[in-house]
């Protein structure tokens, strides 16, 4: 056999670190603002661009001075149109004059990669949300075409929390809601899967609880048996895959299997109100520090091995001003003054987290 010169060795080494960098996952932050003592935006995006891992941000609003904040910084964006805006979006004039106010301004300075229109509707639940969704989608993705070929990047979606599947079973037997598979969830794979945009889910295991008999372990990565699924013969070793596996078989049996899955929220909380045993911090740098290893890892899932899943983590920082339970306060990566709640592996060259399952990835591949 021939031997290579130094010149094909190096070109080799090359195409060698290209396609690892190349094949690894999108990782970003929901960048949340119920808050009174965040840094500037301008702040923000200097320290996620210089000190992060992250390369794309999703923010719950057009925030104009966010979306500015952003600009020439090579940090791909998701904005959000709040809930109630839904019904007025399907019509075509109302959504491109949405278009012109909220994106045209910013748009490419600010990569702009998803519009989520409205978050959790299902789990909401207002019939003129969720009626009214696919119409505004495509209204909204008509105003796109109408703005221009600059435009056309971008892609529209919403994100669904997981209340959409039909009773307890195991993934490989998921289905959709049985009140909703013709009339919501068919139409809106269809949509995504003429327009090439992903189906957007917010998996979180801490709000699957009660389902796995609190079985925390499991939820935050550590290791454990495992739960088997006697239909498809797989054995699961943490929660989140268990999810992701379920949504992807519901959107299969749909005829959708081929429609990407985008993570739009999921994290961990690391403090709660007194009694609350999940939510402290060694849970949450379990499960964020074990997430951000799989995600950059792109090992995927049981019933979708090696694939690689855009995943935004909840949230940059905690917010004191969220309503609700301690929790809603707490489960973000930073604090304000951008220190770290703990070691979750998400800046770029702090200290690693100890992950008690370092070799959980192993266990899926094929």
């Amino acid at each position: 056999m021939k031997s290579l010169t130094s010149l094909q060795l190096f070109l080799l080494l090359l195409t060698t670190v290209f396609n690892l960098f190349s094949s690894t996952a999108a990782i970003g932050v929901n960048y949340g603002m119920v808050s009174d003592n965040l840094p500037s935006p301008t702040e923000v995006a200097n320290f996620i661009k210089t000190k992060t891992i992250f390369d794309s941000v999703k923010i719950f609003d057009t925030n104009p001075d966010v979306l500015r904040a952003f600009a020439n910084t090579g940090i791909t964006m998701t904005v959000t149109i709040p809930n109630g805006e839904i019904p007025n979006l399907a019509n075509e004039g109302a959504a491109s004059a949405w278009v012109n106010a909220n994106i045209q301004p910013f748009h490419p300075r600010t990569k702009i990669k998803y519009i989520s229109i409205g978050n959790e509707i299902v789990l909401i639940g207002n019939p003129a949300h969720i009626n009214g969704l696919v119409p505004a989608m495509r209204a909204l993705t008509e105003a796109l075409r109408k703005a221009g070929p600059q435009f056309q990047d971008i892609k529209v979606t919403s994100a669904h929390a997981l209340n959409m599947f039909q009773g307890l079973t195991v993934p490989s037997l998921a289905r959709f809601r049985v009140d909703l598979t013709e009339t919501f969830f068919k139409p809106v794979l269809q949509f995504h899967q003429q327009n090439k945009s992903p189906f957007m889910i917010n998996p979180y295991p801490y709000f699957e609880l009660n389902v796995m008999s609190n079985n925390i372990d499991f939820a935050v990565f550590r290791k454990t048996p495992g739960v088997f699924d006697p239909a498809s013969k797989k054995t699961y070793s943490n929660a989140l895959d268990s999810l992701l596996d379920k949504t992807y078989t519901a959107m299969s049996a749909l005829g959708f299997g081929d429609v990407d899955i985008v993570i739009g929220e999921t994290g961990w909380p690391s403090l709660g109100d007194p009694g609350n045993k999940a939510a402290d911090m060694d849970n949450a740098a379990s499960y964020n520090g074990h997430l951000i290893r799989k995600i950059v890892s792109g090992v995927g899932t049981p019933l979708m091995p090696n694939k690689k899943f855009e995943t935004y983590i909840f949230a940059l920082f905690n917010e004191n001003q969220k309503p609700g339970p301690l929790t809603e306060k707490n489960w973000g990566l930073f604090q304000p003054d951008f220190s770290p709640v703990y070691t979750s592996g998400a800046l770029r060259d702090g200290p690693q987290p100890n992950l008690s399952n370092p070799g959980f990835d192993v266990e899926v591949k094929v």
